[in-house]
């Protein structure tokens, strides 16, 4: 963070920069995917603890071998406008940030690709080469993304009326509590009312005219 920027932009990663869940993908490389992507479903919604439901998903996942799980990571589908977005808030004095209740497997890769500046995300243990089924990191709990949200804005010395966040999900809505500009992606509608502006289509391409750029 050696770079001055006087506004900070915080995307979800999951459904927002990427299609798709990656716990859903990496899920259907395992052969688990039914018992998964329901759960997937009822967390984003905000219907179940986001802390029970990572653990439960990611025991599913137990054995999988590590390098499947990189494979699948590094082949999730970017969506569509999301690098082209991420270069804009740039020139335009952002510093953009990832916080995803998701693993550092795909975030930490989609990086470089995507071209944003920080991520914070979970890491998937593995012993001798296999998922043993335990997850660990700084995303994990509901109120995961407010709680690092704050920390960046502190950090940068950033307020809310500079902050941008963009998402999709239940686990979202804590860091649209700190930002005066709050995208919501997709058609989940959990975070419409909350929203500034809507993307229903999820093509990212479409943020830019929105917030004025």
């Amino acid at each position: 963070m050696t770079q001055a920027r006087t506004k900070l932009a915080v995307f979800d990663f999951d459904s927002t920069l990427v299609q798709g869940e990656t716990i859903d993908e990496l899920a259907a490389a395992y052969g688990v995917k039914d018992k998964v992507s329901a759960i997937t479903n009822r967390a984003m919604n905000g219907e179940l603890d986001f802390f029970e439901a990572l653990a439960y998903r990611v025991g599913l996942l137990k054995g999988m071998d590590y390098s499947a799980a990189i494979e699948v990571c590094s082949n999730l589908k970017p969506m569509n406008g999301g690098a082209e977005l991420i270069a804009q808030l740039k020139d335009a004095g952002y510093y953009v940030a990832v916080l995803s209740g998701g693993f550092t497997l795909g975030t930490g890769h989609f990086k470089d690709v995507l071209g944003y500046q920080y991520h914070a995300s979970n890491i998937l243990h593995q012993v001798n080469g296999k998922l043993d089924g335990d997850v660990g990191g700084p995303m994990m709990f509901q109120n995961s993304k407010e709680t690092n949200i704050l920390d960046l804005q502190n950090l940068l010395q950033i307020g809310r009326e500079n902050t941008l966040v963009c998402g999709d999900g239940a686990n979202d809505l804590g860091m649209f509590k700190h930002a005066d500009i709050r995208i919501a992606v997709g058609k989940r509608g959990v975070l419409d009312q909350h929203a500034t502006a809507m993307v229903p289509s999820s093509d990212l391409s479409k943020v830019a005219a929105l917030i004025g750029l």
